[in-house]
């Protein structure tokens, strides 16, 4: 197979997915939203049930509902028959999925799951099986065909039944008024977490480099060179007036004969951009990158209390 038919063959497996995805969303109707309130209703969690290939599907949709903020756990249908059917409560919403809604296992299943639990919402292709026959809600995933080319492995099945998964997560959040604030409670470690949550105090620099406004050029020097940086800040007091850079130190240098009654007052830069230690990591990356600068000074309540570096962020995946 040459590279113009490897192609082709992938664009109409795409297409084949599009369509039944369109076909999916036309269909959608009070049945969805029945769905949608009966989980969002349930006095305990979600329990989401499948086998083969949409077992896979399903404990993804389970992964994307927790990280939502509504609690949900997978159980196989093969071990659900042999033990694990206690996890259900009568509290409990089950969400079964099954393309053909008649595969053994499910369909000795389902007057279990319809027991044990407060409502059956069934994800089924099939609307004659009995998972749809015990279903309280049945939410049709029914494809005209796989895009699979022998049309027998499930491609476009498990997309539809994927799509609807989104769609309940979606529009759980929605009307749970779930926010920004509350993905990022459990979203803690990683790049993703950091962005959410990490604050600047967590990504400070070890050093603190500071002169006054009368320091000499010795002082001066000593500092900016002493720090990675690249630079210091200039204080009056408690309050902070201004920065000084290794590059201020060139410019200078390079316009004076005369440096021995210079002070840093004479040479620093004013009004420096400044964060406060609380700030979250991502909004200082934000101002680094709108401004092109390397550092920031941080604050605690309008004191100096160090620097922020840009190079620091990169590497901790702060993408502002």
């Amino acid at each position: 197979m040459n590279q113009s038919a490897i192609l082709q063959l992938a664009k109409e497996s795409i297409s084949i997915e599009i369509s039944e995805l369109e076909h999916l969303k036309n269909r959608l109707n009070e049945d969805f939203v029945k769905a949608v309130e009966l989980i969002r209703s349930a006095q305990g969690k979600l329990i989401v049930v499948g086998i083969g290939k949409s077992a896979h599907v399903g404990n993804k949709i389970v992964a994307t509902l927790n990280s939502t903020g509504t609690p949900s756990q997978f159980l196989h249908a093969s071990e659900a028959i042999h033990g694990d059917l206690g996890v259900i409560q009568k509290t409990d919403v089950v969400l079964c999925i099954s393309n053909s809604g008649n595969s053994p296992e499910i369909a000795n299943l389902v007057p279990y799951l319809k027991s044990y639990s407060s409502a059956l919402i069934g994800m089924t292709g099939n609307l004659s099986s009995k998972l749809a026959e015990f279903s309280d809600v049945v939410l049709n995933t029914h494809v005209e065909k796989e895009a699979c080319p022998i049309k027998l492995a499930p491609t476009s099945s498990t997309t539809v039944q994927m799509a609807l998964g989104d769609a309940l997560a979606v529009c759980l959040m929605e009307i749970n008024g779930f926010q920004e604030n509350d993905f990022a409670k459990f979203h803690p470690g990683g790049a993703l977490g950091k962005n959410l949550t990490a604050t600047v105090e967590q990504f400070l620099s070890s050093q603190k480099p500071q002169v006054s406004e009368g320091a000499g050029i010795r002082d001066i020097i000593i500092s900016v060179s002493g720090s990675t940086h690249g630079i210091t800040v200039v204080t009056d007091g408690e309050k902070i007036t201004g920065v000084i850079t290794d590059g201020d130190l060139r410019r200078m240098l390079m316009s004076k004969t005369d440096i021995s009654g210079i002070t840093a007052k004479d040479i620093m830069s004013q009004n420096p951009k400044i964060i406060d230690k609380n700030s979250l990591a991502k909004e200082a990356m934000h101002i680094l990158k709108d401004k092109n600068i390397g550092q920031l000074i941080v604050t605690d309540h309008g004191k100096y209390f160090g620097i922020i570096d840009i190079h620091r962020l990169l590497d901790e995946g702060i993408v502002g």
